[in-house]
């Protein structure tokens, strides 16, 4: 499973990387950024909630 970011539209604020932030990283730019080619299977769970908590719902997440 991939995990993709529409950054353009992200609002900075923070909720992916407090989720899973195995997953997600606030870049230096102040925006949200993957840092995983492929989500690990121990923590596919908590990138599900970080993209369903997404209040800007910008996080996409493929199989």
């Amino acid at each position: 499973m991939k995990a993709f970011i529409d950054r353009e539209d992200c609002i900075a604020c923070g909720l992916c990387e407090q989720t899973c932030p195995e997953v997600f990283q606030m870049a230096e730019d102040g925006l949200a950024k993957v840092i995983v080619d492929k989500i690990p299977a121990s923590v596919i769970d908590m990138a599900e909630a970080a993209a369903e908590s997404c209040p800007t719902s910008i996080i996409h997440l493929e199989k």
